[in-house]
């Protein structure tokens, strides 16, 4: 979690000025003008007064997940689900399952969101638990799917086997991330888009808050220096993914005469 490495970015992405750790650098774009801050006021989360003491052994956290499965953000803009499916990332999807069954993202914040690119989550509010994921790494799998909008995937280095605890939500298709070996395990439903899109990202990608100051001091750190970034009141596990609906019988044909095709 506390990695000061730059990442590195393959091909034609070109090397990030200010690169956080286990982030990749967007693909080259315009420049952004200043947009209008959204509206609303976002209603803060206050951290809980206590975590789940297991997240404290990262090891002993090894429940396999099921083939597919839901996980419920509550946010402090609104509300989102996620449907992972095992087979696209199994490692992926087990170390996800247990990091919310145990609530690790609980009053997490959402700590990097760029229009166009990603958004960026996962470093917990509190300290020792984070000071406990810092090595706690799973290796690399096979890009299954590919980083389209809405899908998640986890955030790395350049080093190989980088994975943790940090997530990406792709704002649009990412093709890109599919060549630098981000294997995507889950995907936002439609209308929980629309939540992720009204995700406070007015700080800016180069002013947001410093991932190795956010492990130290955990939630109390964001709060003081952006307090409008949005925050995850719980994510929970809520049962299996949807299936896709079968299809239905043809209807029993009937007699009918022959139509004739056309000269």
């Amino acid at each position: 979690m506390r990695k000061l490495a730059i990442f590195v970015v393959a091909g034609t992405l070109g090397i990030a000025s200010q690169a956080f750790a286990q982030t990749p650098a967007p693909a080259p774009a315009k420049p952004k003008t200043a947009a209008s801050p959204k509206t609303g006021t976002a209603r803060k989360a206050a951290p809980a007064r206590s975590y789940d003491r297991a997240l404290l052994r990262p090891a002993l956290l090894k429940d396999k997940a099921p083939e597919t499965y839901q996980v419920k953000f509550v946010t402090t803009r609104g509300d989102f689900t996620v449907s992972v499916t095992r087979a696209w990332a199994p490692l992926g999807a087990d170390r996800f399952y247990n990091l919310v069954k145990h609530h690790f993202y609980d009053n997490a914040s959402f700590f990097r969101v760029v229009p166009g690119f990603v958004v960026q989550f996962g470093i917990s509010a509190y300290p020792p638990v984070s000071a406990a994921w810092e090595k706690a790494n799973i290796q690399d799998e096979p890009v299954v799917g590919s980083n389209k909008r809405g899908y998640l995937t986890y955030a790395k280095t350049s080093m190989p086997n980088t994975r943790s605890t940090q997530i990406f939500i792709n704002m649009k298709d990412n093709a890109s991330l599919d060549r630098q070996g981000f294997s995507p395990f889950g995907v936002v439903d439609p209308q929980g888009m629309k939540v992720v899109e009204m995700l406070y990202d007015q700080y800016g990608d180069s002013a947001g808050p410093d991932q190795e100051q956010i492990s130290q001091h955990g939630k109390a750190y964001i709060d003081k220096g952006w307090p409008k970034l949005d925050s995850i009141k719980s994510a929970t596990l809520v049962g299996a993914a949807p299936e896709a609906a079968p299809a239905k019988p043809a209807a029993p044909k009937t007699a009918t005469p022959a139509a004739k095709k056309p000269q």
